[in-house]
């Protein structure tokens, strides 16, 4: 089986870094590219802390992240920490299993500030803590065209790390007439799962909402 990952750079790399040092045999090609989107800052003043759902944020948060340089940051996972701290912030909390289970362990009272791209998951605030919500990012897609070669034979296996690249990746499928028979299916979600929608040969879901865990289902399953 042909494994193929197809996330935006430098995910992507970072991606094929960590397969290849698990054992699994890999390509990856850059299905979409993240873009900055100008975005106005609110008054730092405002805001206990920075509530970071992707390393993109700091990628491409562009100039304004220099106003927030002393507030600590909420981040989803160790990538996006690690980002952070990249960037010359402090880290206050590192999750692993979504943003809205980081949002859930913050002690209130506290008001956040969410750096986020267009495409996100909504959350929701719990008792005595809030967010402000801006958009500083936004996923531009790609054609598919070079990996189809990869696709056309069938018996493949695709990572997916997103509902946007998911719904993408369907509709480059059907545009470069691609049976779906052929072609299995490893999300990181059952939101991204669901976004490509049916026909595939299979579709599994990481136990986790993290790259660690939908890697090594995706080695097991290219055995």
């Amino acid at each position: 089986m042909q494994c193929l990952a197809l996330r935006p750079e430098p995910g992507l790399s970072a991606t094929l870094e960590k397969a290849r040092a698990i054992g699994l045999a890999i390509t990856g090609h850059a299905l979409s590219e993240i873009r900055s989107v100008d975005w106005d800052c609110p008054d730092p003043a405002l805001f206990d802390g920075l509530l970071i759902g992707s390393a993109n944020a700091f990628l491409h948060g562009g100039a304004n992240l220099a106003l927030l340089a002393d507030k600590p940051v909420y981040a989803v996972g160790g990538a996006t920490a690690d980002a952070a701290k990249a960037a010359g912030f402090a880290v206050a909390m590192v999750g692993s299993g979504g943003l809205q289970g980081v949002l859930d362990a913050i002690a209130p009272p506290a008001h956040l500030l969410r750096i986020a791209g267009e495409e996100h998951i909504p959350l929701t605030a719990p008792d005595g803590v809030t967010f402000t919500e801006v958009i500083a990012y936004r996923s531009v897609s790609l054609p598919l065209d070079a990996a189809a070669p990869v696709l056309a034979g069938g018996d493949a296996l695709v990572l997916l790390h997103s509902a946007a690249t998911a719904r993408h990746f369907a509709e480059e499928c059907a545009r470069l007439a691609l049976g779906r028979s052929g072609i299995s299916l490893a999300a990181l979600g059952p939101r991204i799962a669901a976004a490509a929608g049916d026909g595939w040969a299979a579709v599994h879901t990481a136990a986790r909402p993290d790259e660690a865990a939908l890697l090594a289902m995706s080695r097991e399953l290219c055995k």
